[in-house]
């Protein structure tokens, strides 16, 4: 007897819903359902309430269901956590590896900006310099910072503030008082032209400038600190 092709599709069709029915309760079974939660990383500031938060937030379903992008999300959405990989551990484990942001700076005053340049919600007690940007500008001004501390540090300046102006234009403090407008073009190349002649100047000015602004094709400009300013008038 000749089979029917409709028939046999429809038997097929029927088989693989009710193997797919057969999956999805036992799947759904008590047995599989999530009894631990284990939290690795070098934590310093994430606490045990930070992740039961994301936990409770994050964790639906069984070992099977549970969506580990949706647990990943509520993780990183607390404060001090840059990245966290989720993965399954049989039969009853949930493993959560979060890696946290360290920081560099204080951001725009009330944030903190990382190592890696990304700007994010959280205070620290920490002694930090200060950066100041505009959207967006998190990871260049990070850079900048590197960079021109590098280039200030064998005078033995540290940068205690560095701002980039929505006109692009940069300036920095350093924890001696020292102000440095650098503007918007060749803001590294000019102070490196600085840097070669600073001590130069400091020994010329018989003092260790105030201020210098840099804003100045083919030189700089020096302004004394006030009190040798004082004693250049008396004398």
């Amino acid at each position: 007897m000749p089979t029917d092709p409709f028939a046999n599709a429809l038997y097929l069709g029927a088989g693989a819903l009710l193997a797919y029915a057969l999956l999805a309760w036992l799947v759904s079974l008590p047995v599989f359902a999530l009894h631990r939660l284990e939290v690795r990383g070098e934590l310093r500031h994430v606490g045990e309430d930070s992740v039961r938060l994301a936990a409770k937030s994050g964790v639906r379903g069984n070992f099977f269901t549970v969506d580990l992008d949706d647990v990943r999300a509520a993780f990183e959405k607390l404060p001090w956590v840059a990245e966290a990989r989720i993965s399954r551990r049989w039969p009853d484990t949930l493993v959560v590896e979060l890696v946290e942001h360290v920081p560099l700076a204080h951001w725009d005053g009330d944030k903190l900006v990382s190592t890696a340049g990304e700007v994010f919600n959280a205070a620290s007690a920490a002694e930090l310099p200060s950066l100041n940007g505009f959207d967006g500008s998190g990871r260049e001004v990070a850079e900048a910072y590197r960079r021109y501390g590098e280039i200030l540090g064998p005078l033995g300046l540290r940068i205690a503030e560095l701002s980039l102006s929505p006109r692009r234009a940069w300036r920095l403090k350093t924890d001696s008082g020292l102000e440095v407008a650098l503007g918007r073009k060749d803001a590294e190349a000019r102070l490196r032209r600085f840097a070669a002649q600073y001590r130069k100047v400091a020994e010329r000015i018989g003092t260790a400038p105030a201020y210098v602004d840099l804003r100045y094709a083919d030189g700089f400009a020096v302004r004394l600190p006030h009190a040798a300013q004082q004693s250049k008038k008396q004398s």
